[in-house]
């Protein structure tokens, strides 16, 4: 197999398996009622208390009324609080309870995991490497986002 396509496999079976083993890592015992995608959306919310529905669409490149559904969702499982502002009724706050911090907490916990595994086994000098190559993979994907 020549570097290209080397490459090309990496990348496809990376993305597949990062989002299998994302999922099994993820979705425990303690939080099987929610998906993988509910998951982003709680990563996307994070810590703060000043997410809007509408930052945490543009974050997640998804329309307002899209993100309602999933809201609805992790705000009956308790993991997201809803408050319009009194200021402005057509905006609205959204922050993470308890329960969603701790799912918040777990899922930053796979990523910084990941993470390590990954600089671990780098040398100094090979880290700026990486990211400019992940930086690159990161443009290829925003631009063919835009494209469509």
């Amino acid at each position: 197999m020549d570097a290209y396509e080397t490459i090309n496999h990496i990348l496809v079976h990376l993305f597949n398996e990062i989002w299998e083993l994302e999922e099994d890592a993820i979705i425990t015992e303690e939080f099987k009622d929610i998906t993988n995608n509910d998951m982003h959306i709680i990563e996307a919310i994070g810590l703060g208390t000043d997410s809007t529905m509408s930052m945490v669409a543009k974050k997640l490149g998804i329309t307002a009324g899209s993100l309602t559904t999933s809201m609805n969702s992790l705000v009956n499982k308790k993991y997201v609080i809803r408050e319009r502002s009194e200021a402005d009724r057509r905006v609205v706050y959204i922050c993470l309870t308890e329960k969603g911090i701790k799912a918040y907490n777990h899922h930053k916990d796979f990523h910084t995991q990941m993470t390590n595994a990954v600089i671990a086994n780098l040398k100094e000098d090979e880290i700026p490497i990486l990211v400019k190559t992940l930086n690159s993979l990161s443009d290829f994907f925003k631009r063919y986002k835009e494209k469509e």
